[in-house]
């Protein structure tokens, strides 16, 4: 009798704690929501161009759910996990998010794509992966290389946005106005704001400490959990929005928001986490490392690939079988 009882209580603990992971994910996403509105709202009365807004606040803020929880996770002490998301995120970005969007709709490389992003991120890739094996793990001092590299993309990304919006003019390309009536006053942009940054804070301690009891309940490894459950449900942002880019025939949002977020995983969520708290690496990451770096030198070599400048169909059948088959070796292991 009381072997049932302590079952059934367990069984509702776990119900519970998936119920809470759930919760916790929606908060980490409708809190970035709330966040990238307050926060470009704010900007916009003080008259910064929407290009700049768009291309840092709306961009850091689809990572804020990554950020909270890799944060959360090196805070607590649970460094695997504060790693495991990050690189897991990234290679859900490029397998599955990447792939999905390129059966859906074969997507188109841009020039700057091809030459500039695809290779910027593959460098970034192997800095990474350098830091992560050397000592025991990111330092201080190394997450103010990540932090300073994440500075220098930033100002890049707004130089290359602002080149744009300046050819746009050129070209008599017109923005559509936002509407008056879709203003919103500074209260309640400082209220969004502080909502957005309350749900992120709960929405992370939700999801890392009920990770931690399913994987403690099933006795899988903390890092399995971060690879999978954590980095998939962090990376929704994304999926919604390559997913919905591909359909309506987006390549550029598709592909950029994949590039920006892989880069913003590896510079900002890890530099910010360890410059908190010093994050210990696990050498078994390594594999994944590889995981990640084969797909972004597959990236690099699929506008090169007949028909060029695009990553069709098969190529995203290739990604989305190469996730598959990397999911089955982690509960293999």
């Amino acid at each position: 009798m009381m072997i049932s009882s302590n079952v059934m209580i367990g069984e509702i603990k776990m119900g519970l704690a998936v119920i809470l992971i759930v919760v916790g994910f929606v908060l980490l996403i409708k809190g970035a929501d709330f966040l990238v509105e307050g926060s470009s709202n704010i900007a916009k009365k003080f008259h910064i161009p929407e290009i700049i807004i768009g291309l840092t606040v709306v961009s850091i803020g689809t990572s804020m759910p990554e950020l909270f929880v890799s944060v959360t996770s090196a805070l607590s002490g649970y460094s695997d996990m504060a790693i495991g998301n990050a690189v897991g995120s990234n290679i859900c970005n490029l397998l599955l998010i990447l792939g999905l969007s390129a059966v859906i709709k074969p997507v188109k490389f841009q020039r700057e794509t091809r030459i500039i992003e695809i290779p910027m991120c593959l460098i970034i890739t192997v800095i990474f992966m350098i830091l992560c094996n050397l000592g025991t793990g990111i330092s201080k001092i190394d997450s103010i290389i990540l932090i300073g590299l994440f500075i220098l993309f930033i100002l890049y990304t707004i130089f290359m946005g602002i080149k744009g919006e300046q050819f746009d003019r050129e070209d008599n390309v017109s923005t559509p106005k936002d509407d008056l009536n879709n203003d919103i006053s500074i209260i309640k942009s400082i209220i969004f704001v502080i909502l957005g940054a309350i749900g992120l804070k709960i929405g992370g301690d939700f999801t890392v400490d009920n990770s931690v009891i399913i994987a403690e309940h099933f006795n899988i490894s903390e890092q399995i959990i971060s690879l999978t459950i954590l980095a998939i449900g962090t990376s929704l942002p994304e999926l919604v929005t390559s997913v919905t880019a591909a359909i309506k025939g987006d390549s550029d949002i598709a592909i950029g928001n994949i590039i920006g977020s892989n880069i913003f995983n590896m510079l900002l969520i890890i530099g910010v986490s360890a410059f908190i708290k010093p994050i210990v690496y696990n050498p078994t990451y390594n594999i994944q490392m590889i995981i990640l770096l084969f797909g972004t030198i597959l990236l690099a070599l699929f506008p090169m690939i007949p028909p060029k400048n695009e990553m069709n169909k098969p190529n995203g059948i290739i990604y989305l079988t190469a996730y598959f088959i990397y999911m089955i070796m982690l509960f293999k292991v």
